[in-house]
């Protein structure tokens, strides 16, 4: 299974993951300090959960939390996530050598 084959649902203190072709529940969480309206972000294989105030990082093939960070000091309120960066796609061996050969053979720009 992939990350592509999970959908992540937030609400309630809550995390939980769905397969995508059946909606069978593959796993759920409950954020151990926060409660109220949650935020998720999926970052290539990581996932973020923000839950009023609480930050974790979790597996997102088992739920099990990374790690956690209490923002100490900011306060709580509504969660907003981004991430600019981590992105790391997976090509096959030929889209990879096609993207290397588009690379190597670009035009240089005119002056």
């Amino acid at each position: 299974m992939s990350i592509h084959d999970l959908l992540f649902i937030g609400f309630n203190s809550r995390v939980v993951a769905l397969r995508k072709l059946d909606g069978q529940l593959v796993w759920k969480w409950k954020s151990p300090l926060g409660s109220g309206y949650v935020a998720t972000l999926v970052d290539g294989n990581q996932l973020f959960v923000s839950v009023n105030g609480y930050t974790y990082s979790l597996d997102p093939f088992t739920g099990a939390e990374r790690w956690s960070n209490s923002l100490k000091g900011l306060g709580t309120g509504v969660p907003c996530l981004a991430a600019a960066g981590g992105h790391t796609t997976a090509y096959s061996p030929l889209e990879a050598e096609n993207l290397r050969s588009q690379s190597n053979s670009a035009v240089p720009p005119t002056t």
